[in-house]
């Protein structure tokens, strides 16, 4: 009993903290990346003014961090079932590469060059270049958020209808000779 509490704590923890981080980026490519890459250097000048007192580098983070824990926690709690496993460690390993390592490796030195360096230290064109790189890479960012979200989201119905109680209508077979009752065709299903 104590597992599966803990089990659906970390489960909808998971799912709660995923969404969160797609949703982020969903609306941070619709609403901030016109504005801060639509006319590089220019743009970027304008994004260092306007994300002074808080910007994604505020958000995404901690957020991040609570989407790695609840899903090892997730993953740790459901490894025994295989029924579950594989969504929870899928969801977790997606998460990890595309936001997490990925962004370490693609992101981070963008952001420097684009964002930290002072202003005229890189030219033009290579701000461009960089900028360019920067959009075309956040796709793969946005697909790893998609994917964690769905497995997750998946992982969690898999664990309701897995940890549901019968109802009464399930114990109760349906007669006539070609039916089968309703907790067996759900076990099948299963």
């Amino acid at each position: 009993m104590v597992r599966t509490r803990l089990t659906w704590i970390a489960l909808i923890a998971m799912v709660w903290a995923s969404m969160m981080s797609f949703g982020g980026v969903a609306a941070e490519t619709v609403m901030l990346y016109p504005n801060i890459f639509n006319d590089a250097p220019a743009s970027l000048d304008r994004a260092r003014e306007f994300l002074v007192h808080g910007g994604p580098h505020d958000y995404f983070p901690p957020l991040g961090a609570s989407v790695i824990l609840s899903s090892v926690a997730a993953t740790l709690l459901t490894w025994r079932d295989r029924r579950l496993r594989w969504w929870v460690a899928g969801a977790t390993a997606v998460f990890v590469v595309c936001e997490f390592l990925f962004s370490a490796v693609f992101f981070w030195p963008r952001n420097e060059i684009m964002f930290v360096d002072p202003v005229g230290t890189h030219s033009p064109e290579y701000l461009r270049q960089v900028a360019a790189e920067f959009v075309a890479g956040h796709w793969v960012r946005f697909a790893g958020g998609a994917v964690t979200a769905v497995l997750a989201f998946v992982a969690l119905l898999r664990f309701v209808r897995l940890t549901a109680p019968a109802s009464a209508s399930d114990s109760v077979p349906v007669s006539g000779p070609s039916s089968v009752s309703s907790s067996a065709s759900s076990e099948v299903t299963r």
